[in-house]
């Protein structure tokens, strides 16, 4: 019996060899695409539903004072990252900045039904209650914030605050 040469087949099997070394390559490059994508969606899809579930809040809560003309009907804050803690590494990213705003708006909720002529009293009391309050385990990270300005603008409290990362002490 004879053995066929080898030598015919060695182009071949180099390029079968090189098409396989290919289609393991373009997967792996897929992969890394459709995992990156997916992370993206990931992220928007809790995002848009954070947005939501404040949307729902708020309407909820301006159906409930529509009737009244002279009381804060919603609580609107605005977080900004504190100026000597920024650097390129310590920016917020939306889901961290929604959950703070969460978080703010349900510790403010007390300023909600209450007269626009008489928060000044209360408004001391809210900046010395959240001066240096630590929000814990949002994105496995703690944070502190500090109120810079309270103003009620057509009956919405509008709340300026500013964020920085707390770095917990040992022991």
């Amino acid at each position: 019996m004879r053995i066929p040469p080898f030598e015919r087949y060695t182009k071949g099997l180099q390029m079968l060899g090189i098409f396989l070394a290919g289609m393991i390559v373009g997967a792996a490059v897929f992969n890394s695409i459709y995992v990156a994508q997916f992370e993206a969606l990931v992220t928007l899809k809790g995002e848009l539903e954070m947005k939501l579930e404040q949307y729902e809040t708020d309407i909820k809560q301006l159906n409930q004072y529509k009737e009244k003309h002279t009381v804060i009907k919603s609580v609107q804050p605005r977080i900004k990252l504190a100026e000597s803690k920024k650097d390129t590494n310590a920016e917020l990213d939306k889901l961290t900045e929604t959950e703070l705003i969460k978080r703010i708006k349900e510790d403010l909720s007390s300023f909600l039904g209450q007269s626009i002529y008489e928060i000044d009293s209360d408004a001391k009391l809210a900046r010395k209650l959240l001066e240096r309050k630590v929000y814990t385990d949002i994105s496995e990270k703690d944070y502190t914030i500090d109120v810079k300005t309270v103003l009620v603008v057509d009956n919405v409290l509008h709340v300026w605050i500013e964020v920085q990362h707390y770095a917990r002490k040992p022991g």
